[in-house]
């Protein structure tokens, strides 16, 4: 702790008294000068991107200097367009924050000039890690039905790798939200979706790099995803801009109850040369806000509001500062199922967040940052306000995340070597206050009848009782028993006289990382080197030195570009809940007496290997595709806590992790683009687990199973068409083929579902439906065969009942959510009027759910609980850009 002070404190006095773009974005300046050298004023500069559509304008000035800012990295195409002169065009390739430098002698017009143009050389990155760049015009127009979570839905739609989850939960490449966003250069590795935080919003961000492939050094934590995310600035635009929208949505005739959708935001920035400034003010309220365990949505209201600001000062020609201030609150009522109707449990997040950067520019060569941050989650969860009425358990809790730190490094390029080393150090500082108790008697209850259904009589406290009463033990060893009596939880049984269990602690983690990396290009080669060390010292200590490494090769003549990549990495837990699930052992708080068998997680270790290829087919169309193989010891998840927004992390032994990304995409063909996405991912994990807190249905077998971050196949095309700046049309579909459900691992878990529950998935033996009144119990068909067990929204293996053997594998042949397919469509227009002034209305029309699918993310999951997608949703627009 001494150090992280230490160290931060020298980099802050350096910041004031020390003393070009900011994070990861990059500068191209320079001069525009006539045949004779002399310099050419109020000339237009331009760079665009063909594949993701960035663009960006400037005028030199009486000097004719120029300088274009805030550039995600990329391959750009530069032109200059000035009266009485030939057209003068060049690519250029920002990799890193070190501003490019350009001097343009432009032509007389008549001139015979002779320009090279290579086909696919804005499209083509020469880059051995797989990568989706996503530009605000493409972020304007996908889908948005979900309040409070834009970020999230962005990242899942653009991304092939990544597998959709509920409330803004995603799956990148196997792993549970294993996401680092590094936004302007601050990086943060701590949970974004909106029942643990609140994300930036989308109308803030500028563009995004989105790398699932191998991370390069200067990225740790949690790097199954790196989301590189630049905000938008007001610096260099020389006018006020900005925009006004409302949204209004509602479900109609599709899901009566629903309510609607409200929201509404307002943005403007301003800036000259020296200052700039950029604002954003967003809020949401839904009917719908979270998904939830019901199709109809029970006590599901929520409403979100955030405030973004960037304020840019360039002190001098070497000198930048900005920084970026951010508070944002979410209010959410807990979805109800059919069996909590009188249950009122709610949520609160409060986030605010201070992040300062400052750049100094020695030379053309060398380039200092420095990024200082602070942040802090509050989380409140509170029960009814009678705790009879919460089922089957009640639980609150007090939460707060604070995490503070500075990273800082220096890039510097010479001759083949593009160079970078710094400093990534952090505290996180974790205040945890949970309370709870089970209060349904056939929760936990010692005693099952004999077709397996709990005993809700509180008068029997331990399976010793339950022969004399007439019943079977609720223990492993009987075969009729789904989920066996816990013996730890008695204690906390209110309905058996129990008290709430309470816990509180504090504690801190406190990170220390040093890396170095380099590019070194060598003709066609691209080398990346690195070499990063970490020191995690939290609950417990782990030192973890982690070699990078990465070749790319570009075949020019075919328009081609090969990689291969490894990287050794650290995985370090989830803050969210750590304290406490560190507190509870193997198996969590149902396997032991609490703090009888404390086990801390454990920072993990994870080799990677990755390798694949871009292929540009012409100048319009390219082709991304990587296969990746993980090997993790101590894999990360989350055990949900029954149907709340609480949950806990936990770890397994160790997990094996392989599959494919891919994303072909096409450039802007006279006003239509497209993409496909599309991934496959074998997600094994292998026991034991340690922490958590109460798992929900049948227990995970004791070897290798698929968790529910395996799906053999997702997919997403996006097909978008504008006409000439105004009218547009989006058609995005979306396929999931179906996560793994851990919690139902067949039709004889199935057949043990509460009435409500085996409706609510269209649960069937040999086509007859089950009701609430005749709920199923058993299916044997014609002589006493084995029947067939279904489901609308759940694929089973059959067996596990009566005596016919279980036909599920763990490993090869788990229960799946059934496939689905959905379709979303928009129309809109960005200039309603046609205008040629500045102030420009906007409208559109969303359909989202087009074909009002039913289906499930997941259903009784120990990771994840229960959640249905969102039935269809009408969605309109209306608004003014300046």
């Amino acid at each position: 702790m001494r150090l992280l002070l230490a160290l931060c404190s020298l980099f802050l006095f350096t910041l004031f008294s020390f003393a070009q773009s900011v994070g990861n974005t990059g500068t191209i300046e320079g001069t525009v000068v006539d045949p004779s050298g002399a310099a050419v004023p109020a000339v237009a500069v331009s760079i665009h991107n063909a594949a993701t559509g960035f663009m960006q304008t400037v005028q030199t000035d009486p000097d004719g200097k120029f300088r274009l800012t805030n550039i995600p990295p990329n391959p750009y195409h530069l032109e200059i367009q000035a009266s009485g002169f030939a057209p003068y065009s060049q690519d250029v390739v920002i990799r890193n924050s070190l501003p490019v430098q350009v001097t343009a002698q432009l032509a007389l017009a008549g001139s015979i000039t002779s320009v090279t143009v290579e086909a696919a050389a804005e499209t083509l990155e020469n880059d051995p890690s797989a990568h989706v760049d996503v530009d605000r015009s493409q972020l304007l127009k996908l889908p948005s039905f979900d309040p409070g979570g834009g970020l999230s839905q962005a990242i899942t739609y653009s991304t092939g790798g990544v597998a959709a989850d509920s409330n803004g939960l995603f799956h990148p490449l196997g792993d549970h939200a294993q996401t680092s966003f590094v936004i302007d250069g601050q990086p943060i590795s701590d949970q974004q979706s909106k029942v643990f935080s609140t994300q930036l919003p989308t109308s803030a961000i500028q563009g995004m790099e989105l790398t699932t492939g191998t991370p390069s050094a200067e990225f740790g934590d949690k790097t199954s995803l790196v989301a590189q995310v630049t905000t938008r600035s007001g610096l260099g635009a020389g006018k006020f801009f900005g925009s006004i929208d409302s949204t209004y949505g509602g479900y109609g005739i599709s899901c009566p109850g629903c309510g609607s959708t409200q929201g509404g935001g307002f943005s403007l920035g301003w800036g000259t040369a020296k200052f700039g400034n950029f604002f954003a003010a967003d809020g949401s309220n839904s009917g719908r806000f979270l998904d939830t365990p019901e199709y109809l949505p029970i006590h599901d209201q929520g409403n979100n509001q955030t405030l973004f600001d960037r304020v840019d000062f360039q002190l001098g020609p070497k000198d930048a500062f900005h920084v970026n201030l951010f508070a944002a609150r979410n209010w959410i009522q807990i979805p109800n199922d059919y069996d909590q109707l009188g249950q009122d449990q709610r949520q609160r997040v409060l986030t605010w967040n201070i992040a300062p950067s400052y750049q100094h520019t020695f030379n053309s060569h060398t380039l200092l940052s420095i990024n200082p941050y602070i942040r802090k989650d509050q989380f409140n969860y509170y029960p009814s306000g009678d705790l009879i009425n919460d089922t089957p358990a009640t639980q609150s809790q007090q939460r707060q995340l604070l995490n503070w730190g500075l990273k800082a490094d220096v890039a510097t390029t010479k001759g083949r070597h593009s160079l970078k080393y710094g400093v990534d150090l952090k505290q996180t500082r974790l205040l945890e206050n949970f309370q709870f108790g089970v209060t349904d008697p056939g929760f936990n209850s010692p005693c099952i009848s004999e077709d397996g259904t709990p005993v809700p009589d509180p008068a029997l406290l331990n399976p010793g009782q339950c022969a004399a009463a007439g019943f079977q033990p609720n223990i492993a060893s009987n075969p009729n028993a789904a989920a066996p009596f816990s013996p730890a939880l008695l204690p906390f049984d209110l309905s058996r006289n129990g008290s709430l269990f309470s816990f509180h602690d504090a504690g801190n983690i406190n990170q220390y990382a040093f890396y170095v990396q380099d590019a070194i290009t060598a003709g066609n080669f691209l080398f990346n080197v690195g070499f990063r060390f970490d020191r995690y010292d939290g609950l417990t200590t782990k030192t973890e030195p982690q070699p990078r490494l990465g070749i790319s090769y570009n075949l020019k003549k075919t328009g081609s570009v090969l990689r291969v990549a490894y990287a050794r990495t650290m995985e370090t837990p989830f803050n969210e809940n750590l304290l406490l699930s560190s507190a509870t052992g193997i198996g969590g708080l149902t396997q032991n007496v609490f703090g009888s068998n404390t086990i801390p997680i454990s920072p993990g270790f994870r080799n990677q290997f990755n390798t694949g290829l871009q292929q540009a087919i012409g100048k319009f169309i390219l082709v991304d595709a990587d296969y990746f193989w993980k090997y993790t010891h101590n894999a990360f998840d989350f055990s949900t806590l029954l149907n709340s927004t609480i949950t806990f992390p936990i770890a397994w032994h160790n997990s094996k992790l392989d599959g494919i990304t891919g994303r072909v995409s096409t450039t802007n063909l006279k006003g239509f683009q497209a993409y496909w996405t599309f991934g496959h991912t074998r997600a094994r994990y292998f026991p034991p687990e340690n922490g958590g807190l109460i798992p929900q249905g049948a227990p995970i077998g004791a070897g290798v199973f698929r968790i529910d971050h395996d799906q053999a196949f997702q997919s997403t095309v996006n097909l978008r068409y504008q006409h000439h700046n105004a009218e547009w049309i989006v058609f995005t579909y979306r396929y999931d083929s179906g996560l793994v459900i851990s919690g139902v691992p067949d039709a004889g878990a199935a057949l043990a579902l509460d009435p409500n529950q085996q409706v609510s998935v269209g649960l069937a033996c040999n086509g007859a439906f089950a009701t609430i009144a005749n709920p199923l119990t058993d299916c044997v068909g014609p002589g006493g065969k084995q029947g067939v067990v279904t489901s609308k929204l759940i694929n089973l293996p059959q067996g596990g009942y009566d005596n016919f053997p279980s036909q599920e594998n763990d490993d090869h042949n788990p229960a799946r959510v059934r496939p689905h397919s959905i379709f979303n469509i928009a129309v809109g227009t960005d200039n309603l009027f046609h205008t040629e002034k500045r102030v420009r209305y906007t409208a559109s029309f969303e359909v989202t759910n087009l074909t009002n699918v039913v289906a499930l993310y997941n259903f009784l999951s120990t990771f994840s609980g229960t959640h249905f997608m969102a039935p269809r949703m009408l969605v309109a627009h209306v608004g003014l850009t300046f």
